[in-house]
């Protein structure tokens, strides 16, 4: 068959290679244009931008819509899932909020079953912390009050969650507070609801171990710790923490108190415990021992005296 001589392929092929030979060059041209580095090539960048930019406006629009339209819809997406998490928390708030209420009435039904008297006398100072010096070896908080806010030595000091530590020096503005951490520290605890009571020592960690437990099979994670009492130095039933297993199965405690925002602390104004004298009517009298008497003999019985009797007759 004849080749037919307006065959299409014969032209396209040559204006193909031509067209990408100029766009190639045209780019190439523009990329050295951008990368001269002169006063003149710059204005002319500049008027070449201002003459041909605007006018391409136009074919950009649906870019820019398209762009605005994806944010959006990122922006949507995001605020879906916020509301959905914000959903679950509220449901989770509601629930805790129920148990709150539950536990309130039967913490009241209780206070009024055992007729129990808060103390009135534990108020509180609250203070700023203004300098933390944790180290590895020294876990301590300085508080702006001090004695001139009747500050005492060795008083109690909680966040809103929990016990933090004790007032170990007082200055005259300023205290200092070990914290439960400081391997210095060493409180008395109680573990509920078994009641097991046991010393919490600290090691400079955030999970200071338990000492000294009574019976440690009676004692499962999650427990809840608190102050004991014992010794006065602080008040019976601030909440301490929980305990929790480490992986070499020692136990250990969770500290409530958020040591990473330490920012206002509450310091306990504790009164001495009443010494008590006189030991009570229900404590038997200590009595001395008699020694045992010896024997004394007994006296000897007189024998009696038969009389006569005369009769007349």
């Amino acid at each position: 068959m004849a080749r037919d001589r307006y065959n299409q392929e014969d032209f396209v092929g040559p204006i193909r290679r031509i067209l990408i030979g100029v766009i190639v060059v045209v780019l190439i041209a523009l990329f050295l244009l951008w990368r001269i580095d002169s006063p003149r090539v710059e204005r002319f960048r500049t008027a070449l931008v201002d003459r041909f930019v605007p006018s391409f406006s136009w074919a950009m629009a649906p870019v820019t819509q398209a762009t605005i339209m994806i944010e959006n819809f990122q922006s949507y997406a995001r605020i879906y899932d916020q509301n959905q998490e914000l959903r679950r928390e509220l449901q989770q708030m509601k629930a805790w909020k129920e148990a709150a209420l539950q536990l309130e009435q039967k913490n009241a039904k209780l206070l009024d079953l055992n007729q129990v008297r808060l103390d009135p006398q534990l108020t509180h100072v609250t203070g700023v912390v203004l300098a933390d010096s944790g180290s590895p070896f020294r876990q301590s908080v300085l508080l702006n009050v001090g004695a001139r806010d009747g500050i005492i030595d060795g008083w109690a000091v909680m966040d809103g969650l929990g016990l933090v530590g004790r007032i170990a020096g007082v200055g005259q503005t300023t205290s200092r507070v070990i914290l439960l951490s400081d391997s210095n520290s060493r409180i008395p605890v109680t573990i509920e609801p078994s009641g097991q009571q046991a010393l919490l020592e600290g090691d400079n960690t955030a999970i200071p171990p338990l000492n000294f437990v009574e019976n440690p099979d009676l004692i499962r994670p999650g427990d809840q710790v608190v102050s004991s009492g014992d010794g006065g130095v602080f008040p019976a039933g601030i909440l301490v923490g929980q305990v929790v297993e480490g992986p070499d199965r020692r136990l250990k405690v969770r500290l409530a108190a958020d040591y990473e925002r330490l920012d206002f602390l509450r310091v306990l104004r504790s009164h001495a415990a009443e010494k008590i004298i006189d030991p009570g009517s229900l404590i038997a009298p200590i009595v001395p021992p008699v020694a045992p008497q010896p024997a004394q003999p007994k006296a000897a019985t007189p024998p009696a005296t038969t009389g006569q009797v005369s009769t007349n007759g």
